[in-house]
């Protein structure tokens, strides 16, 4: 009897060992060196009893392999569209792991981390921006410069997106001060693939407020750089477009910040008299 306990008590260990790694990857993942060519990664790593559980394997452009298909998997599953099933870590899946860390709390980085893994493991909930929008609308977030397509109450789409970056500017006899405006609106004309005006190109483009609205671009940074636009990743405009029917609601916010952790202002306890 007392050996039946002992072999339930070790495979009830190792299943709580397993559970705490996050989805799809091998028991014993190791964090991948720099390296100035692509990876790619082993679809059967070599187990190894010195490797930490904790030491995840750092993903970057231009890595492939199944373990970057998995990760696009997730993302898609999440809402955070990657663009296709390729098994290479490429400029639209850097768009939505950026969109991915900016919407929990993470900075945007290239580079799929142990903090990434975490979270992609056990996810933000994605919160509205605000309480009394449609079920279906729009929410644009100007402080963390994302995009999130709400469909029947649930967030179907979240994007990296690139606003207007506050500058006076002149170009081709249009000038002005690139401001994406904070309100409410509604989306109200379309146009479909590439269209091209005196500001620049924009691929498939909703309009919202005049003359500013959402589309598609070649550059889409991790700061504001638009004239007022809203520039989101090529491979997101065409879905966006699809799913956003004219009359939906359009909410432009710039939320506060969070608060910072509120620190004790007692003095340690090996200080104390």
């Amino acid at each position: 009897m007392q050996r039946i306990v002992k072999c339930l008590l070790i495979a009830n260990t190792a299943l709580a060992l397993t559970s705490c790694l996050p989805f799809g990857i091998a028991n014993t993942g190791v964090a991948s060196p720099r390296r100035s060519e692509p990876a790619v990664a082993d679809d059967h790593p070599p187990r190894s009893e010195h490797t930490p559980l904790s030491r995840f394997p750092v993903l970057r452009p231009g890595d492939r392999g199944t373990q970057v298909q998995e990760i696009k998997k997730r993302l898609d599953r999440l809402g955070f569209n990657t663009g296709s099933s390729s098994q290479e870590y490429n400029p639209a899946l850097r768009a939505a792991v950026w969109a991915f860390q900016k919407a929990n709390g993470l900075p945007a980085d290239d580079e799929i981390d142990p903090s990434t893994w975490k979270a992609l493991a056990h996810p933000a909930r994605v919160r509205p921006l605000v309480s009394y929008g449609e079920p279906t609308r729009v929410e644009i977030d100007l402080r963390r410069q994302l995009l999130t397509a709400w469909r029947d109450g649930k967030p179907a789409l979240v994007t990296h997106i690139s606003t207007g970056n506050d500058k006076h500017y002149c170009k081709n006899g249009h000038c002005g001060v690139a401001v994406t405006p904070i309100g409410d609106f509604r989306a109200w004309w379309r146009t479909t693939g590439w269209t091209h005006g005196p500001l620049g190109d924009q691929f498939y483009t909703i309009y919202f407020n005049g003359g500013i609205g959402f589309h598609g671009s070649e550059r889409v940074p991790l700061h504001p750089a638009s004239h007022g636009c809203i520039r989101v990743p090529l491979h997101n405009a065409k879905p966006l477009f699809d799913m956003i029917p004219t009359g939906t609601p359009v909410y432009v916010r710039r939320p506060a910040p969070p608060e910072p952790p509120k620190q004790d202002a007692a003095r340690p306890k090996a200080l104390r008299d």
